[in-house]
């Protein structure tokens, strides 16, 4: 446990990168101009998810929460410029998953989570299903009017929704998981 495994990223443009390095004592970590070491087995829980957002569409978080009730929050992408934000995949993932193997080391209690939390999942499914029979009546109603124009915009507009929307739904269903086996969809 002597290699020093680091990981940082700029969560905003106008921001300084936000640092955390796995060292021998612990999550070492510098953000917002405070720092501190967390020892690994003081880490209550680590919640994985995938948060897309507009600038980009392959973005995956991690929130750690330490024992004491403050938290931290990793994500796998980094501001370039005001136009682009870039993926960091292959660090992220490298990052995640020593961080879990050095707590499982330490025999660390943490709980280990995944997706979205069951509340906020459920309220997604079900706005989700509202819109699905909204979208079904739109379609029938085009359809028994003879609107084919409209009715081809409303498939085609579902099939993307439906692409966009399942894959988010899909890799943040709430689960547990364990330090041997992360959660692959939540992992770039």
């Amino acid at each position: 446990m002597t290699d020093l495994i680091e990981y940082a990223y700029k969560a905003s443009l106008v921001s300084r990168a936000e640092t955390f390095a796995l060292t021998p004592q612990g999550l070492s970590w510098r953000v917002r101009g405070r720092s501190g070491v967390w020892p690994y087995a003081a880490i209550e829980s680590i919640r994985l998810s995938y948060r897309p957002v507009s600038m980009q569409a392959r973005r995956f978080r991690a929130d750690i929460k330490h024992v004491k009730g403050m938290s931290l929050t990793i994500v796998s992408t980094s501001w370039q410029t005001a136009s682009l934000m870039t993926t960091q995949d292959d660090s992220y993932r490298a990052f995640i998953v020593a961080l879990h193997r050095r707590m499982a080391e330490a025999g660390s209690p943490a709980s280990l989570r995944g997706g979205l939390r069951p509340s906020v999942y459920r309220i997604a499914c079900g706005l989700l299903a509202i819109v699905a029979v909204m979208m079904t009546a739109l379609l029938l109603r085009a359809l028994w009017l003879g609107e084919w124009p409209g009715a081809l915009f409303l498939i085609g507009f579902g099939a993307l929704f439906a692409w966009q929307t399942g894959g988010f739904v899909w890799r943040n269903t709430p689960r547990t998981y364990t330090f041997e086996r992360l959660p692959v969809e939540l992992l770039p």
